[in-house]
């Protein structure tokens, strides 16, 4: 790492920690040769691979963009959002790869968005999986209602 004030091609780590709920570590770093102190923020990188074969670093700020469109005019506020971006994040960086497949990063906005409002679901995977007839429709809200019922039938076998 090159000092940012003397330009000198070495510098010692004085203290790490984690940042950003552990997805980077910030560095502070001494130059032997100014003695001067600076701060390294290190992250692992996650890049998407688009539909045309460009790639892109991920961004959580475009997940939630997206999101919100689905979201307009639901209960959801923008730390749900926040959460449900981090949470996206969280889930594409367990596979451990570098690169992400868009398709990759709607899929994993789905089940995090379902569980946060079924209409901004409803709304987003019409969009995301191309609903062509009412037929589509139809059976993502029989998905979710089936889901539903087998929530509460855990539910309630929990009670008694």
């Amino acid at each position: 790492m090159h000092c940012p004030f003397c330009r000198h091609a070495d510098s010692r780590v004085v203290d790490s920690r984690t940042a950003d709920d552990g997805l980077s570590i910030r560095r502070r770093r001494q130059c032997p040769n100014c003695n001067r102190r600076f701060t390294t923020v290190e992250t692992a990188s996650l890049s998407v691979v688009k539909r045309s074969g460009a790639t892109e670093p991920f961004s959580r700020d475009k997940v939630a963009a997206g999101v919100r469109k689905a979201c307009q005019g639901r209960p959801v506020s923008e730390d749900d959002l926040a959460i449900l971006a981090q949470r996206v994040e969280e889930t594409l960086r367990s596979n451990g790869s570098a690169e992400i497949d868009a398709y990759e990063v709607g899929l994993a906005i789905l089940g995090p968005l379902r569980e946060l409002d079924e209409v901004a679901y409803l709304r987003f995977a019409s969009v995301y999986q191309s609903f062509d007839s009412l037929e589509d429709f139809e059976s993502a809200i029989t998905s979710l209602r089936a889901e539903r019922a087998e929530r509460a039938a855990e539910r309630a076998a929990a009670q008694a």
